[in-house]
This record gives C-alpha cells, sequence and structure tokens, in this order.
C-alpha cells in the first residue's frame, strides 16, 4: 500500500480500534447510527475557516459538535495538514467539549494524510508515501521562497505528502495573486528541472517518460504541489472506507465546498451510488450542471453577499433545524 502509520504523540484513545456496532445513545455522550439520515464530508478553507482570518467561529464549532451529538457522522475533507486541522477544529471541539463516544475523520493534504479524533484525542496519523512528492524538490520550493517570496507568502512546514506554500494574512489579496503567478511558473519550472512531469490548470508539461505525474494547485490563498492521484475525490474515497470500518452507512451524503475542485467529493460519491447533494458556498466561478442535486445559500433564501464560512454556518444550521422536525 506504500501507507505509513505515524504515531502524534498522544495515547491511542479509548475505542480507536475497536468500533460500536451497535445503535446506542447516553444522556452526556454521541449516539451512534448505523444509517444515519445523512453524512457531511466538509471542505475546511472557505465553509468553515475564513478565507480571511483562516479560523473557524465558535458558532460553527458548536454546531459541529451538535451535528455530532445527534449521530450525524462529520469528516473533513481538506488540502490542509494534519497540523492545521488539529489546531483549528479538533483543539477547539475538544474545548467546547466532544461528546463521550464520537468519533470525528480528518482526511488531509487531499487524501494523503488521515486520523481520527474522539474526546481523549488524535489517533494515529497515517501517510500514504507513495502520494509525497519528491524531497528535495520541497527543499527547492523552500528555498525559493524564501528567496523570492518572503514577502507575499510562506512555506507550509506542515506538510507531509503536498508542497504548498499559502498567502501571508496581512497581504493584500490581489497583490498575493499577482506573485502567485509568477511563484507558479517557477514552480513549474523547478519540476522541469528535477524532470517531473506537471500540469497547471491549462498548460502540460510532461517529463522525459511522457509522464503528467504531479499538479500545481493554485487556489485564492494558496498553491498546493501535489501528485496528480490526490484529490477530493481520493478524500471522499477514504470517508466511507472509515464509516465502513465503524459499521456506519449513510443514508445520503452532504458535500460542502467553495470551489469546482471540491465537486469531486460529490462526483465520486454519485458514481459509486450515494444518494448526495453538494453545497457551493462560493458558486461565482459559476454552477456546473451536476446528476445530482447543487445548493447555494441562494437555497436558504439568503443574499448573494452570503459566502464561505457565513454560507456554511447557514447550512450547518439548517441540516441541524433539519434534524429538529
Amino acid at each position: 500500500m506504500g501507507t505509513d502509520t505515524l504515531h502524534s504523540g498522544a495515547k491511542l484513545p479509548k475505542g480507536y480500534r475497536k468500533w460500536p456496532r451497535t445503535a446506542a445513545g447516553c444522556e452526556h455522550g454521541a449516539m451512534t447510527l448505523l444509517q444515519p439520515p445523512l453524512a457531511l464530508l466538509l471542505d475546511v478553507d472557505g465553509p468553515l475557516a475564513s478565507p480571511v482570518t483562516r479560523r473557524v467561529s465558535p458558532d460553527i464549532i458548536a454546531n459541529l459538535i451538535e451535528l455530532v451529538r445527534r449521530g450525524i457522522p462529520v469528516v473533513f475533507n481538506t488540502g490542509r495538514s494534519d497540523a492545521f486541522i488539529a489546531e483549528q477544529l479538533m483543539a477547539p471541539m475538544l474545548e467546547a467539549g466532544l461528546p463521550d463516544g464520537a468519533v470525528v475523520h480528518a482526511i488531509c493534504e487531499k487524501g494523503a494524510v488521515w486520523f481520527s479524533f474522539t474526546q481523549d484525542g488524535p489517533g494515529t496519523i497515517h501517510v500514504d508515501r507513495e502520494l509525497a512528492m519528491p524531497a528535495a524538490y520541497g527543499d527547492d520550493v523552500r528555498t525559493l521562497v524564501a528567496s523570492s517570496y518572503a514577502g507575499h507568502m510562506f512555506f507550509d512546514e506542515t506538510k507531509r505528502a503536498m508542497v504548498s506554500v499559502e498567502q501571508h494574512v496581512e497581504v493584500d489579496s490581489a497583490s498575493y495573486l499577482a506573485e502567485q503567478a509568477k511563484f507558479d511558473a517557477d514552480a513549474l519550472a523547478l519540476l522541469a528541472a528535477h524532470d517531473l512531469g506537471a500540469v497547471r490548470l491549462e498548460h502540460r508539461a510532461p517529463g522525459s517518460a511522457g509522464t503528467v505525474d504531479y499538479r500545481v494547485d493554485p487556489s485564492i490563498i494558496s498553491t498546493d504541489i501535489e501528485s496528480v492521484r490526490l484529490g477530493k475525490d481520493l478524500g471522499a474515497s477514504r470517508a466511507v472506507e472509515l464509516l465502513a470500518a465503524q459499521g456506519i452507512v449513510p443514508q445520503a451524503w452532504r458535500t460542502v465546498g467553495d470551489s469546482r475542485t471540491d465537486y469531486a467529493m460529490a462526483d465520486w460519491l454519485h458514481h459509486q451510488d450515494h444518494v448526495v447533494k453538494h453545497v457551493d458556498v462560493r458558486p461565482a466561478e459559476g454552477v456546473p450542471a451536476k446528476p445530482y442535486p447543487v445548493k447555494t445559500a441562494a437555497d436558504l433564501q439568503l443574499g448573494d453577499d452570503v459566502v464561505n464560512d457565513f454560507a456554511g454556518a447557514a447550512f450547518l444550521q439548517f441540516w441541524l433545524d433539519g434534524l429538529a422536525k
């Protein structure tokens, strides 16, 4: 499989390897539903974490905990590192009171890294080394950022498989995006220097073997350089496997994202015959035609200005309200 398991340093949470097999509930714990009415597969940047502050609001944390308490599986599916998820989602959820018996799954770096956590903390961090960027390439990108781009972006030292750079919070978006275009061109040139075939949007540059094995993937606040095998569809596959290991088969899925690439979650689930609806919290790029329903804030009678984490928060509340009926 090419998969390493790296322990986080915390003890393995009670019940991490032996999943409950029956539905149960308790006054202060989470209900375990083997066939919950829905499961949530959530991108993090945008739908949960503000693209401005990179933080998750207390209201979103509270609603995530309440959904978990009611037996709704919550799975994060993100390009972010496990360290980011631990800091911005796991720690606040634990501090706010993650219910006893609850298991939350986090699929990071677009499927290359994953872990789960309970109220006792994180379990084993899994890394698929076959999907990792060559270390020498990462070293060169780190040097490139330090020498030419440190004023606008930083090298993400927390990534285990991808190579990523991110906009400094204090840098304005227009300035960053102008520098990002230059950085992406330099990143492609470095890939060619390492004879690593790569693609960025419409640009393809195969290596000497004629293959394109890597991708330069820009977003509004970052650029990820990664294996072409990574993606939100791989994350969706891992999510189904993680829930199946608990004996959980959701009746339906809700996927949430802020970009076109996030639709791959719902695409994969639909093609595997799961019932799914996708929520686009930043539909300004246009909503593509899909064989499954796509929802936006407009479906909640909210204005066009309700986007990103504000739209994500509204949908979490909407689903909670629906469970109460």
